[in-house]
C-alpha cells in the first residue's frame, strides 16, 4: 500500500470527532441529545447481568432489592453523561425493562413500580403526564390531550360504567370494591381500555392538529400513562380478560390505547427476533412513563430512539433507530439497545453480539456503510465516558467496514489524483456514489416492504432553492431543491422542487394523486439531507491530496468542501477536512523516516 494511501487512510478515522460534522463532544453532557447517556446505561447493565444480578422488580419485605442497586449504577452513568435526574431516570427504566425487568410487584405493603424506583433514586421530582412531553417530530406537544379528553370523559359520565354515587359506605374503600367484583370485573377494565383508548386517540389527533404526522407508538404510550394516572394500576381483572395471574388493569390500558392507534398485536426487536405483546409494552411503557418525573423533550427523543429496536419501528412511529435512514449521530442510540438485548440472547457472547449488530444494521439501512461507520463512531465516543461489552459489540460489529470504507475512499483518490482529476470532482464523484446507493438502497427498501418495485432517480439535487443567504446556499439540509423521478412499472412520475414546492402544495390540499407518492421521494433524501453525519467523502481526498503534495491541506480542505453536494449537508466539513489533512502529511513524513 502506498503510504500516501495509508496515511490518508489511518488520519480520516485517527479521530472520531473528525469523522463527522455533528458535535460529538458536545454530547458527552448531554447537550443536544441523551445517545450516549444510553450506551453508558447499556454497557452497566450488561455487566451486572454477567456478574448475576437478577433484573426484577420484587414484593420482598426488605428497605432495597437486588434492582435498586443495579438502577443506582444505571443512573449515576447516566448522569456522568450528562443526563439530569427525570432523564436518568427514565432512560435507565426503560433499558432495564428491555433487559428483562417486570414493571411493578406487590399490593399494598412492599408494592414497587419500575419507574417510580428509578425516580426516587435519581432524586427527580414528581410530574403529571399532563406535563411530561412527547419526543420532537419537528414540532412536539405534551401528554395534555390525552389528560384532557380523559377527564372530560369522567366529567360527561362516558368513562366509568357505575356512578361513583351509588357506591355505598364501606365499599368505595378497601378489598371489596378493589379485589372484588365491582373493581375487579366492572370498574377497572372499563376505566382501563376506554380511558387508554380516549387518551391514545386525543394524542393522535392533537399530533394532527399541531400539522405532524399522528404518532402510534407515543399516542399509545401516552393514552395508557394518563388513564394510570386514575385506575388501579395493579389490580387484577376478571379472567373473561385473561389469565387471572398474568393479565392486570396495566395491561388492559395497553390493550385500549393500541385499539386506537391500529398498532400490530405483536412487536419484534431485531437481530434476535424476540416477540413482544404490543399491549403489555404499552401498558408497561405507561406506568413507567407516568411515574418517572418530568423528562425533557430531549429525553423522550433518545425514548423515542430506544424503541427503534424493533423490526415495525418505522411503521409504528419510532424515530431515528428504526432506520431506514442512517440518521444525524445524536439518534445514534438503537445499537446499544440492540447489542444489549443481543448479549442477553446469546448469553454474554460478545462475538455472537457483535454480528447480530453488523446484520442489522446492514438487514434495516438504505446505505448500510454509513450506517455501519455512524454506529462505530458513536461507539468509539460512548467509550471515552464509560467502556463494556456493549460499546465493544458494536466496535467489533462494525470495525471492518470503517476500515475498509477509508482505505477504498484513499486508493480512490489517490488513483484518480494520479490520473489528473481535481480534488472538487473526486469529492463530488464520491457524493454522487452515496446518492445512487441512497437511491438504490430506497427501491430495495420499498420492495421489501410493500412487494414493489419503483425505481427512484433524483434528476437534480442542489441548495438555495427558497434563500438567498450564505448557509442556505451552501449546505443542503437547509433548504433543498431536489427534483426526482419515480417509476412504477411502465409510469413515471415527475416531482420538480419535491421539498419547497410539491410537497406543501399537496400537503395543504390534500392531494391523494399526489402525496402517496411523495414517501417513495422523501425517505432517500432524507438519507442525503443527513448527509454530513459522515464525511469520509471530503476528509478522505483532502488527506490524500495533501499527502501527495498536490495542495496544502488547508487548500485541500477548502477544494473538497467544494466539491461535496451531500457530504456537506450542514457546516463544518472544512475544519475537519484540514486537521485531518495536517494528521496525513505528518503521518507520511513519520512513515518516510
Amino acid at each position: 500500500m502506498k503510504k500516501e494511501v495509508l496515511a490518508a487512510m489511518m488520519a480520516s478515522i485517527a479521530d472520531v470527532d473528525l469523522m463527522t460534522c455533528d458535535r460529538l463532544e458536545a454530547l458527552t453532557r448531554g447537550h443536544g441529545m441523551l445517545s450516549l447517556a444510553v450506551f453508558s446505561i447499556a454497557n452497566v447493565i450488561a455487566e451486572e447481568l454477567l456478574r448475576g444480578a437478577k433484573l426484577k422488580v420484587t414484593s420482598e419485605n426488605a428497605p432495597e432489592i437486588q434492582l435498586d442497586d443495579v438502577l443506582q449504577k444505571c443512573i449515576a452513568a447516566a448522569r456522568a453523561a450528562g443526563a439530569d435526574a427525570a432523564n436518568a431516570a427514565l432512560l435507565s427504566a426503560t433499558l432495564v425493562y428491555f433487559a428483562g425487568s417486570n414493571v411493578q410487584a406487590g399490593v399494598a405493603a412492599g408494592n414497587r413500580k419500575l419507574g417510580a424506583m428509578a425516580r426516587m433514586i435519581a432524586g427527580a421530582d414528581r410530574c403529571g403526564v399532563a406535563a411530561v412531553p412527547t419526543p420532537k417530530l419537528n414540532n412536539k406537544i405534551s401528554g395534555f390531550p390525552a389528560v384532557s379528553a380523559i377527564y372530560r370523559a369522567m366529567e360527561e359520565g362516558k368513562l366509568s360504567p357505575i356512578d361513583g354515587r351509588f357506591v355505598p359506605n364501606g365499599v368505595a374503600r378497601g378489598p371489596l370494591y378493589g379485589h372484588s367484583a365491582l373493581g375487579e370485573d366492572v370498574v377497572y377494565p372499563a376505566l382501563a381500555r376506554e380511558g387508554a383508548r380516549i387518551g391514545a386517540q386525543a394524542m393522535m389527533n392533537a399530533f394532527a392538529g399541531a400539522g405532524m404526522q399522528p404518532n402510534p407508538i407515543m399516542s399509545s404510550i401516552f393514552g395508557a400513562a394518563a388513564i394510570l394516572e386514575i385506575v388501579h394500576p395493579d389490580a387484577r381483572v376478571a379472567p373473561e380478560y385473561g389469565d387471572y395471574g398474568r393479565i392486570n388493569s396495566t395491561h388492559l390500558t395497553g390493550q385500549g390505547a393500541v385499539a386506537a392507534t391500529g398498532m400490530p398485536e405483536k412487536l419484534h426487536i431485531k437481530g434476535i427476533d424476540r416477540e413482544i405483546d404490543t399491549a403489555k409494552l404499552v401498558g408497561d411503557m405507561g406506568l413507567i412513563l407516568k411515574d418517572i418525573g418530568g423528562p425533557t423533550v430531549m429525553a423522550m427523543i433518545t425514548f423515542d430512539d430506544i424503541l427503534g429496536c424493533f423490526k415495525e419501528g418505522g411503521w409504528i412511529g419510532c424515530g431515528g433507530g428504526a432506520g431506514p435512514v442512517a440518521s444525524v449521530l445524536s439518534r445514534v442510540t438503537t445499537d446499544a439497545v440492540i447489542a444489549l438485548l443481543a448479549l442477553i440472547d446469546r448469553k454474554g457472547n460478545e462475538e455472537e453480539a457483535a454480528t447480530i449488530v453488523h446484520d442489522v444494521r446492514h438487514e434495516f439501512y438504505m446505505d448500510p456503510e454509513i450506517g455501519k461507520v455512524s454506529a462505530n463512531v458513536m461507539a468509539r465516543k460512548a467509550e471515552q465516558l464509560r467502556r463494556g461489552s456493549v460499546t465493544r459489540c458494536v466496535i467489533r460489529g462494525t470495525e471492518g467496514v470503517k476500515v475498509e470504507a477509508a482505505r477504498r475512499r484513499a486508493a480512490k483518490a489517490h488513483e484518480m489524483l494520479s490520473q489528473g482529476i481535481t480534488l472538487g470532482d473526486i469529492v463530488k464523484a464520491f457524493d454522487e456514489e452515496r446518492q445512487a446507493a441512497a437511491e438504490k438502497g430506497a427501491s430495495a427498501y420499498f420492495m421489501k416492504q410493500m412487494g414493489q418495485d419503483i425505481g427512484i432517480k433524483f434528476t437534480k439535487i442542489a441548495c438555495g432553492a427558497r434563500r438567498a443567504d450564505d448557509i442556505a446556499k451552501r449546505h443542503l439540509s437547509f433548504d433543498v431543491d431536489a427534483d426526482v423521478e419515480i417509476t412504477m412499472g411502465d409510469q413515471t412520475m415527475r416531482f420538480e422542487g419535491l421539498a419547497h414546492k410539491v410537497i406543501p402544495k399537496a400537503v395543504q390540499e390534500q392531494d391523494g394523486n399526489i402525496l402517496p407518492f411523495v414517501t417513495f421521494a422523501a425517505v432517500p433524501l432524507n438519507e442525503m439531507l443527513m448527509g454530513s453525519n459522515i464525511i469520509l467523502n471530503i476528509t478522505v481526498p483532502a488527506a490524500v491530496a495533501a499527502a501527495m503534495g498536490k495542495h496544502p491541506p488547508q487548500e485541500a480542505a477548502q477544494l473538497a468542501e467544494a466539491g461535496g453536494f451531500i457530504s456537506t449537508a450542514i457546516p463544518g466539513a472544512r475544519e475537519r477536512a484540514e486537521k485531518v489533512a495536517l494528521l496525513a502529511v505528518r503521518m507520511v513524513e513519520q512513515l518516510s523516516e
